[in-house]
């Protein structure tokens, strides 16, 4: 039995760039951290006594003879991409303490806590940067997903961390070496909403890709944000100013295209804006999910009540990135 513990990341600036479509041609950069909320995969080879060859847990319970027989695509490809075939039975279960589809990076944790209990199956060690990049290959090569580059990247290392990407393909980590204090300050003004809703992250990437092309100013703003809001915690400036940049980042945000919000989305960010959140943004590609928010401490009760209507949900940084929290080889 083999369990892996994957975090779901906030990301900051620079979404947008990740997409192989921007920075294979401009170059692209992210800022981002994990959070105590976590994808889990437990996997083991399952006992010869029974009917089946692969039982499958999801949100759909899967009991198949063959691993073409998986309807789970992620799991389905992942266990061909990796060399498992039908010789021995597979048990494989998943868990998540966020909804899917909802702006978390959620596609990309299950990815890459997959890859991560697969291959501790398997008997193989698997570093940081080849569990990334064999996350990213699963999503975009193989599943054909419109999804970015930043997700498994942030899933495998954990942390607060700025994600370049240059025109060559090669992908670059830098952890954020700024005291303890100061992460805790940040930490300490974000607000995390959920809005109750979730969309197919893919379908509204799918159109901010097409307009690419169109948005070149906004996308190279976004990019130069990251190294912005890097300064701003570098230094003993108000951080204020992360807020400040965090709002304008939404702005150019919603310019991307015309699915990345909506009235409703639109609706808690004024209301939130007008109670004392300084920026915020919704999470992930767009459309709906959570919503993170910039708010002074003595602020967040007055929008906590005026948003009394969602689900709040606490949360810390995390840097362990994904992980095995049980191994015993069958």
């Amino acid at each position: 039995m083999v369990i892996s513990q994957t975090p779901y990341r906030i990301s900051f600036f620079g979404g947008g760039t990740d997409y192989p479509a921007w920075y294979l041609k401009e170059g692209g950069a992210v800022l981002s951290t994990t959070i105590d909320k976590y994808c889990y995969i437990s996997c083991r080879i399952l006992p010869p006594f029974f009917n089946i060859k692969h039982r499958i847990v999801w949100s759909h319970i899967e009991t198949v003879s063959a691993i073409g027989e998986i309807l789970h695509p992620a799991v389905r490809e992942g266990l061909r991409m990796l060399g498992f075939d039908d010789t021995l039975g597979l048990e494989i279960h998943h868990q998540g303490d966020l909804p899917a589809r909802t702006g978390m990076g959620s596609s990309s944790s299950f990815a890459v806590g997959l890859i991560k209990a697969l291959t501790a199956l398997q008997g193989h060690i698997i570093g940081k940067h080849e569990l990334a990049l064999k996350a990213v290959a699963l999503e975009q090569n193989i599943l054909k997903d419109h999804v970015g580059s930043q997700d498994q990247v942030a899933a495998a290392y954990g942390g607060l961390n700025v994600i370049r990407f240059s025109t060559s393909g090669d992908i670059h980590v830098q952890p954020v070496t700024i005291p303890q204090a100061r992460i805790a300050e940040l930490e300490s003004h974000l607000m995390l909403l959920y809005t109750g809703a979730s969309r197919l992250a893919s379908e509204v990437a799918s159109r901010v890709i097409d307009n690419m092309p169109h948005k070149r100013a906004a996308l190279q703003r976004m990019c130069q944000m990251v190294d912005q809001a890097l300064a701003i915690l570098n230094d003993q400036s108000d951080l204020l100013d992360f807020g400040r940049l965090l709002h304008e980042a939404w702005m150019l945000k919603r310019e991307l295209s015309p699915g990345v919000t909506n009235a409703t989305v639109d609706a808690i960010y004024q209301t939130a804006r007008e109670h004392g959140a300084i920026g915020g943004k919704l999470l992930g590609a767009g459309g709906s999910g959570f919503m993170a928010f910039y708010v002074p401490p003595a602020q967040q009760p007055t929008v906590r009540q005026a948003l009394a209507g969602y689900l709040w949900v606490p949360i810390k940084f995390e840097s362990a990135g994904s992980n095995l929290i049980y191994y015993r080889p069958n």
